[in-house]
């Protein structure tokens, strides 16, 4: 069994990736919607809070599972890989990893031969930002690429409390022109570093000048997945298909944006 997990609904668009690049794997999506978002709390109570939702997953049986929140990736999950899990595995013999969506995200951004772009603009939490885990990343492999970071801090709790679209378009148009203005040019490629912003794609497809590429974060972390499993078949055994959406609670609100772009109805227990 295969853990995704992210602070609310915005892990669904790399969940979905995941599902259609390994349809034959099972797999359990847990949202800690109750405490969405993360990107405005403070990096003890991220940490806090992805460990539980850990715990919970690896009880459920899951061996390996992918943090699929861009603040629990780059706030907490280094120490989690470094102090947490190893401990865990000595405690009970069992041989688990945690993975993030961050690095294969900055792979896809500067690979040779995908466009690459002089200028990078990243739209993500404040805690994200605030980490610089993204512009540090970029600038190790392509140290001539200049890095915009834009924290957005209204736009994911919008989305998870079901605010109207044109509000949404307001939040996303007001960050996109913050953006602009602070890098002085229009990036060419841009990163939605919070699973939340792929959910409204569309409005920032709209509010950014033509021509600029956004990089696929859930095609990326679905292909380095595949690849890493291909690796390590040690971490998952399980075939099957079977499907499993936890929740720990959530606004109905935000539903009907959420099932339009799953394109469905979608069975969340909760838990």
């Amino acid at each position: 069994m295969i853990g995704v997990f992210d602070s609310g609904f915005g892990g669904l668009t790399v969940h979905r990736a995941l599902m259609e690049a390994l349809p034959e794997r099972d797999f359990v999506y847990l949202g800690d919607n109750r405490n969405a978002p993360y990107g405005v709390r403070p990096p003890i109570e991220v940490l806090n809070l992805t460990c539980a939702a850990l715990e919970r997953l690896f009880g459920d049986g899951c061996t390996l599972v992918v943090v699929a929140c861009n603040t629990a990736s780059v706030v907490a999950l280094r120490w989690i890989q470094q102090q947490w899990l190893p401990v865990r595995r000595r405690e009970d013999g069992v041989a688990r990893n945690v993975i993030g969506i961050a690095v294969p995200t900055i792979e896809a951004a500067t690979e040779a031969g995908t466009g690459l772009s002089r200028v990078i603009g990243v739209f993500a939490t404040r805690r994200t930002v605030e980490s610089g885990v993204y512009p540090l990343e970029i600038r190790k492999r392509r140290p001539e690429i200049t890095v915009v970071q834009q924290a957005c801090p209204d736009l994911a709790g919008s989305i998870e409390r079901g605010a109207p679209r044109s509000h949404l378009r307001e939040l996303v148009e007001r960050d996109v022109m913050e953006m602009m203005a602070n890098a002085g040019e229009a990036p060419e490629s841009v990163i939605l570093a919070c699973t939340h912003y792929p959910l409204v794609a569309d409005l920032f497809a709209a509010a950014l000048p033509a021509g600029v590429r956004m990089v696929n974060q859930p095609e990326a972390v679905a292909g380095a997945l595949k690849g890493y499993l291909g690796r390590h078949p040690e971490y998952d055994a399980s075939n099957g298909g079977r499907r499993r959406f936890l929740s720990t609670g959530f606004s109905a609100g935000a539903m009907p944006l959420v099932e339009r772009f799953w394109g469905g109805k979608l069975p969340f227990v909760e838990v």
